[in-house]
């Protein structure tokens, strides 16, 4: 398969490694600004994490929708994401993001079609590793109104559109944002999962109701090691991943190395998303 862009352009690539969720989002945030002063071109970014984090989406109200004793009494990372959606745990999971300008020819103007184009890579990943996955289209009105109105603060709880799906349940769960002339899209490629650890760190209103929605999650998501034959290790979702990208969207890779400026600048993002101003502030 030919890459949805017409001409195979050069993207830049950095892979992080394991960071604490600080860093993280401070490097996902450092990447935009970059890119929107056209100091860099368009860059795919891999990492993972340490510790373990859940990161919630920018409009959740985190004291009414998260118990933050047990994230603590759990070791947890937590963090705000500067991206709207879910909670999410980050464990055992590739992460990766897609930083590229508005402007760029090959992009949608919407975000659906957007994420479109930015999950063929997801998808030719998902193929690399063997699986026969498939992009999530909610076809009746009853599914799109579904997805306007999300059941509960877990992400994952449903594939939104575009999302990558195998044997009908969501196996990537990502979310965008437009800020400064540049789409950033991330997202969270699920290893394995500890449902019970997950949900013990959301707020429910009974018990009756955390064991409804865990089913329901049950049902509807699932980690790349629950369906495969073997375990497929991080290392090989790296390489599989990478492909996907070159392959999906028809680019090449050029290796990224920061400035001392740039890094400076990502130190002070750093402090950013330590503060309790931030990540308190819904």
């Amino acid at each position: 398969m030919i890459g949805v862009f017409s001409v195979t352009e050069s993207w830049n690539f950095i892979n992080t490694g394991s960071n604490d969720p600080y860093f993280n989002m401070a490097m996902d945030e450092a990447l935009l600004n970059f890119v929107s002063r056209g100091e860099i071109d368009p860059v795919i970014r891999f990492y993972t994490w340490n510790p373990a984090t859940l990161s919630v989406g920018y409009f959740q109200r985190l004291t009414k929708e998260i118990d933050i004793e047990k994230v603590q009494e759990k070791g947890y990372g937590l963090v705000r994401r500067q991206t709207g959606g879910r909670g999410v745990l980050h464990d055992k999971e590739l992460t990766y993001s897609v930083i590229v300008p508005e402007s760029h020819p090959e992009m949608p103007s919407t975000v659906t079609e957007a994420y479109r184009v930015i999950s063929e890579g997801l998808l030719e990943g998902f193929q690399a590793l063997g699986f026969e996955a498939s992009f999530s289209i909610p076809r009746s009105k009853e599914e799109r109104e579904k997805l306007k109105q999300p059941r509960s603060a877990v992400c994952f709880d449903a594939p939104s559109w575009y999302e990558l799906v195998v044997e009908g349940r969501k196996i990537a769960g990502s979310a965008q944002i437009r800020q400064k002339g540049v789409i950033l899209q991330h997202g969270s490629l699920l290893q394995d999962v500890d449902i019970d650890d997950l949900f013990d760190m959301f707020i429910f209103k009974n018990e009756r109701l955390k064991d409804k929605m865990k089913q329901s999650f049950l049902e509807k998501a699932v980690a790349i090691n629950d369906i495969s034959d073997r375990h497929i290790t991080i290392p090989e979702m790296e390489e599989a991943f990478e492909i996907g990208f070159k392959k999906g969207l028809n680019i090449d890779f050029k290796p990224l190395n920061l400035t001392h400026k740039q890094q400076e600048e990502v130190n002070v993002l750093i402090e950013k998303y330590k503060a309790d101003e931030w990540n308190y502030r819904k």
